[in-house]
């Protein structure tokens, strides 16, 4: 059996990670037998973060590298996606991976009244006597990786209006379909999904979790991903 080594339940969600949520739906996906290992600590992981899964006495690190050696067991993710929509999929990943994330680490690190849930959860296991310290060390340190990153230098309308094309695009690809690319989820709805739930998820209020929870099918659409590739047992 595949073991998921996954951050903890965090905000409502099965995990802290978009990411680790991303793998948790690939896995459900591919119809494999699953379990999961909660762990707060992945200093001893490949790569020394989570999501990994645990296959065939090997590790496995990266939610795309998990994706690979899934499909490599026969998952077919894509199935019935033409190679102009597997394309466009490839897009849609990288958009909400590689953008809409970094929105999400945004508002949950910088924002000074989201930050004490943030500490309490991402550090529960560090000691107390330990936690501000440690935590606001982590904090700065990722604080100023977003600066060279670029975002970080952005407001939070600046911020917004730079994310607004994007959500726009989610939407449309949904005007006439239940998911991304058609009436069953595929490897886009694992990504696109969990990142929009995490962004609604986040402590407290901010302009990104208030955009999308005025847009119906935005939130329709976090529903039917969750409904179709949730884990709540496993959560």
């Amino acid at each position: 059996m595949i073991t998921l080594l996954t951050y903890p339940p965090a905000f409502g969600q099965f995990s802290g990670s978009p990411f680790c949520i991303k793998a948790a739906h690939l896995l459900n996906l591919s119809g494999l037998r699953w379990t999961r290992e909660d762990t707060l600590d992945p200093r001893m992981m490949p790569h020394q973060k989570l999501p990994v899964i645990r296959a065939e006495d090997q590790l496995i690190a990266d939610s795309d590298m998990i994706r690979s050696y899934l499909e490599a067991q026969g998952a077919a993710f894509d199935h019935g996606l033409t190679e102009m929509d597997k394309s466009t999929s490839r897009a849609f990943i990288r958009m909400a991976e590689e953008h809409l994330y970094f929105h999400i680490v945004l508002d949950r690190w910088e924002d000074d009244l989201a930050w004490p849930a943030i500490r309490e959860t991402y550090f529960a296991s560090v000691p107390r006597p330990l936690r501000r310290l440690v935590a606001n060390r982590v904090r700065r340190k990722i604080l100023s990786a977003m600066q060279v990153q670029g975002l970080g230098r952005f407001t939070p309308a600046e911020r917004l209006a730079r994310l607004e094309p994007d959500l726009e695009a989610i939407v449309t690809r949904l005007w006439q379909n239940r998911f991304l690319f058609g009436e069953t989820p595929s490897a886009a709805d694992a990504s696109v999904g969990p990142m929009l739930s995490a962004a609604i998820s986040s402590p407290g209020e901010t302009a990104l979790s208030s955009r999308i929870r005025e847009n119906a099918v935005l939130m329709g659409y976090i529903d039917r991903v969750e409904q179709m590739l949730g884990d709540r047992r496993a959560a």
